[in-house]
């Protein structure tokens, strides 16, 4: 960083190419967090989204343990935390089914165990090591080739499902009670979205880390909510909210030497707040 401190962000991405490596992974994570915080905002999924993402860091101490933190197996690592959230997003949705249990007492009871059995695999590993930290917090600095990929295939993967599956999920996103007396499973959809956001988790998390993960989840969704009343310029507005707030937190880091991550995050809080601003003197 010391000799980055003195070049411009411009210079810098021109020069350097973990800088233009994190400029697509903002681009990508802003943009695809956003297509799915529309859906979670609309579905009120936001403390489901919230538990898979701190999921993740079961996951992620598997797959360091399981193969150490070097970069070669930075892949091997996001794959077993694929798996793991996924796992967690379907074992959420079926407990949850259950009538004697709450869908919130479900992620509440795999949070909390995600978490604890992340903290026990760190033990066994007896190493507490920054690779560790880039995943809670993000480092989006650290973005590697392989990475970046894997944030593309995983993208394209889900854009692609949301396109074919347009349609049905503002139909199930707004009343699936209708969608299901239509014809349309809402049981399909559910678990639909619940995997499509373990894996945006997955590509996400190397970018914020399993701690703000969850914000990105939100913040573009119910921003462009509180501004917009058709569905298809919500998902416009907050795409376009998400990967500019990105881009900005990238340029604001670089700027003041501070965690990128944060800052992202912080950008689209104030971008939440003026928005609140503008619906409530409409209002």
């Amino acid at each position: 960083m010391s000799q980055m401190e003195h070049t411009g962000f411009w210079q810098a991405v021109a020069e350097f190419a973990f800088m233009r490596q994190a400029l697509a992974a903002a681009i990508i994570v802003g943009g695809l967090c956003s297509v799915l915080s529309v859906y979670v905002v609309l579905r009120r999924m936001a403390f489901i989204g919230n538990g898979i993402s701190h999921a993740a860091f079961g996951g992620i101490a598997l797959g360091l343990l399981l193969f150490g933190s070097d970069a070669t197996s930075s892949l091997a690592t996001s794959l077993v935390t694929a798996a793991f959230c996924l796992a967690v997003a379907v074992a959420i949705g079926l407990v949850s089914q259950h009538e004697r249990l709450s869908p919130d007492s479900a992620i509440g009871i795999f949070f909390a165990f995600s978490m604890a059995l992340g903290v026990f695999l760190v033990g066994l590993r007896k190493l507490y090591t920054a690779d560790l930290m880039t995943y809670l917090f993000g480092s989006i600095l650290a973005v590697t080739r392989d990475d970046l990929i894997l944030m593309t295939a995983l993208a394209a993967l889900i854009m692609g499902f949301v396109a074919l599956s347009y349609k049905e999920l503002i139909y199930y996103s707004f009343d699936p009670h209708m969608a299901w007396a239509s014809g349309l499973s809402a049981t399909f959809f559910h678990y639909a979205l619940l995997t499509m956001l373990a894996l945006t988790i997955v590509a996400s998390v190397k970018v914020v880390g399993v701690v703000l993960v969850s914000a990105f989840l939100v913040i573009p969704g119910a921003t462009a909510r509180l501004i917009c009343v058709r569905f298809g310029t919500m998902m416009a507005v907050a795409v376009v909210f998400g990967i500019l707030s990105a881009f900005l937190g990238l340029y604001t880091s670089h700027l003041w030497n501070v965690p990128t991550g944060a800052t992202i995050v912080i950008t689209q809080f104030l971008g939440f707040g003026v928005a609140w601003l503008v619906a409530a003197k409409r209002d």
